[in-house]
């Protein structure tokens, strides 16, 4: 039996943490890639520390003209995405900060195990195991915890772009410890929130007059009691951020970027792979297929994991776990899952329309628990599938 009342916490970071100015860098080049060939192949790596911008990886299109020419914009592209987050400090700028491009064409053996077949038969990039969640605790179908860390930066990242706070920094993390009664959350019992700010002679008091009003209008009504402990800024000053106070990197959040703990994960980053990488594409599907179970009313949590083997089409297993929530066996939903979506490679980007310069928004505040956009984005937040699955159980 999981126990039901116990305190969870989830860390989120901002757009500007290092680690996270090199995930939005390395989608912004897949997205520069996906809207001139859909089937581009992109694996992007950035790194960054003090005034300097290093990508690197394998990228490749039909047209090698077209190649040579968006090889010439990486340059532009890292830069504009330094300058939308908000950096402009004298050691991390994003008009003189250095940036060196060390892209080169796809491995033809990686390329090998992909093209080795057409449509449907295409075999997924590589092997791996990938996981996707959903549980009801949220309106979004997400673990509170991480749902809730997210929506406190995004708000302070609004106020600072907007200049309704213009002495915040980018650079910013937040933790939120939640306890749950009964299974299902009911207030905060630590938050712990450090953001950059601009004036040095602010105190972690200023700050937390500064950043409250925000977390008080985020978090939902009664969470926040007078027995929470905040930890605002509790080092002190925090003037110098991004990749001039910490050095960042590609990939390196991934339970930020997906259930803040609370489920497991593949280990595979997201950021700067295309999406017949199905370390990104399975466990997009994986959510979107957990996240249909509990909105279809099947059970109340759902973890599911696909596994796959390079050059592979089909998933070599599918598991589910509801958590003794379900209301039909998890080997019931295993098989009703398989029927309702095809998961090779093609068939879960061609379901979630995903060769589309969708992935820049992703870099920050979570893959997972957002809306569904007009335009593709985050496709795989839909609930579709619910009458299908019901269906097929």
């Amino acid at each position: 039996m999981s126990r039901s009342n116990y305190v969870f916490t989830s860390e989120s970071v901002s757009e500007g943490h290092p680690d996270k100015v090199c995930d939005r860098i390395s989608d912004a080049v897949l997205d520069a890639f996906l809207a001139e060939e859909p089937e581009a192949r992109v694996a992007c790596e950035t790194f960054a520390t003090t005034n300097r911008v290093v990508i690197g990886g394998e990228v490749g299109l039909s047209d090698q003209a077209k190649l040579t020419e968006y090889m010439g914009r990486i340059d532009e592209i890292a830069r504009a995405c330094i300058r939308d987050i908000g950096y402009e400090q004298e050691k991390f700028h994003w008009r003189t900060v250095e940036v060196t491009n060390l892209l080169h064409e796809q491995s033809a053996h990686i390329a090998l195990g992909v093209n080795a077949a057409a449509d449907k038969d295409e075999g997924a990039g590589d092997q791996g195991i990938m996981f996707g969640y959903a549980t009801d605790e949220t309106p979004a179908l997400m673990p509170a915890p991480i749902q809730y860390a997210h929506a406190i930066l995004r708000r302070l990242a609004e106020a600072r772009k907007s200049g309704a706070e213009p002495l915040l920094g980018p650079d910013a993390k937040s933790q939120l410890s939640v306890r749950y009664v009964d299974g299902k959350p009911v207030e905060v019992t630590q938050i712990v929130l450090s953001t950059q700010h601009l004036d040095e002679t602010m105190t972690s008091q200023d700050v937390r007059a500064l950043v409250e009003p925000y977390v008080r209008a985020t978090l939902p009504e009664g969470w926040l009691t007078a027995d929470t402990v905040w930890h605002v800024n509790p080092t002190g000053k925090f003037v110098i951020g991004g990749p001039d106070g910490d050095a960042g990197l590609t990939g390196r959040k991934i339970i930020v970027d997906t259930y803040g703990g609370a489920a497991p994960h593949g280990g595979g980053a997201f950021s700067g792979k295309d999406p017949t990488k199905v370390d990104r594409s399975a466990a997009y599907a994986a959510r979107y297929l957990a996240k249909n179970v509990v909105a279809a009313g099947l059970a109340r949590r759902c973890t599911l994991q696909l596994s796959y083997a390079i050059g592979v089409a089909r998933p070599l297993s599918i598991y589910v776990d509801t958590h003794g929530t379900g209301t039909v066996g998890d080997a019931a939903i295993e098989t009703a899952v398989a029927k309702v979506m095809d998961l090779t490679p093609r068939g879960i980007r061609t379901r979630l329309g995903l060769n589309k310069p969708i992935f820049q928004r992703t870099a920050a505040y979570g893959h997972f628990g957002r809306e569904p956009e007009p335009d593709g984005g985050f496709s795989w937040e839909r609930t579709d599938l619910v009458e299908d699955l019901r269906r097929a159980v």
